[in-house]
């Protein structure tokens, strides 16, 4: 398996939670972020974009300029704070607790000869949870200002993604009360 940093965003406003730190939302007795952590078990480097917060495992957390910037300037300034420098880049949303290290592990298989690789719900729709190709984010990479509130399709849009089908409940994530209940 070639070597990954992983950037697990986790900075929202998580507005359909009544604004709650969706990070330290509990699930099977475990934090949202504990779980995002382990999905990223292999990572030579993990960079957490949100509010620090206790974690089982060294990570690195940033934020932002100016906050709340949505899941591209989220993507990179995480992908801006990591130290080590690895060909191939995990991101991460935080409240996708069924993702796991086996996940990222088929994720990483299906990026080969492509640009990257998405989880992808059955119906063919990207979830936040994938692999990246950084010499080819990088390239299409849009200046600070542009960043800020900048949709993911948008910014992926030019690069050869391979899409994977989830296993189980991998592309479920929890905008809402009623997701943490159904999971």
């Amino acid at each position: 398996m070639d070597p990954f940093c992983a950037v697990i965003l986790a900075g929202g406003t998580a507005v359909r939670l009544d604004g709650a730190d969706k990070a330290s939302i509990e699930h099977g007795g475990r934090t949202l972020l504990d779980h995002a952590l382990d999905a990223v078990l292999d990572a030579a480097e993990v960079v957490v974009v949100g509010d620090p917060v206790p974690t089982v495992r060294p990570v690195t957390f940033t934020r932002e300029s100016p906050r709340y910037g949505g899941p591209v300037a989220g993507l990179l300034t995480g992908r801006d704070a990591l130290l080590r420098r690895t060909p191939l880049l995990a991101v991460l949303a935080v409240d996708m607790p069924r993702v796991t290290a086996y996940t990222f592990r088929r994720l990483l298989e299906a990026a080969v000869g492509h640009d990257g690789a998405f989880l992808a719900d059955p119906g063919g729709r990207r979830q936040l949870a994938g692999v990246l190709d950084v010499g080819r984010l990088d390239a299409v990479r849009p200046d600070h200002e542009a960043q800020h509130g900048m949709a993911l399709h948008r910014l992926l849009s030019g690069l050869d993604l391979a899409l994977v089908a989830p296993e189980g409940d991998e592309a479920r994530d929890v905008d809402t009360w009623a997701d943490l209940r159904d999971l």
